[in-house]
């Protein structure tokens, strides 16, 4: 993974870096997961390949592991998914009413009319 992932898309349009870090930060959690993932899959396969029953039974808990992390994974890029959406409509309003709160997503506040 590169360290700017939206090094690009930071210089086309007006990305606030808070915004930028939350994703990062989110990018990172979801490829810890799915790193994680990898070395789940890779000893389910060796305990169902050993055909041990000890091993086979520790899949049970083993893929149960596996779907949580999926789950996981998923979570993640709907939020993301959510706060670049919210983000791009508060960037195409021309306005600053969008901020980023400290969760990554992002609060929109009215605006008055005078």
């Amino acid at each position: 993974m590169d360290g700017d992932i939206f090094g690009e898309l930071g210089n086309s349009t007006q990305v606030d870096s808070r915004l930028l870090q939350v994703f990062q930060k989110s990018l990172l959690q979801a490829q810890d997961i799915l790193n994680q993932n990898r070395l789940l899959i890779n000893e389910i396969n060796q305990n169902h390949e050993s055909k041990m029953p000890d091993n086979l039974s520790r899949n049970v808990g083993l893929i149960r592991e596996l779907n949580s992390n999926i789950r996981r994974v998923v979570d993640l890029y709907a939020d993301l998914s959510n706060s670049f959406a919210k983000s791009r409509e508060a960037s195409s309003e021309g306005d600053s009413s969008g901020t980023l709160k400290s969760d990554g997503k992002v609060n929109q506040k009215r605006i008055r009319s005078s």
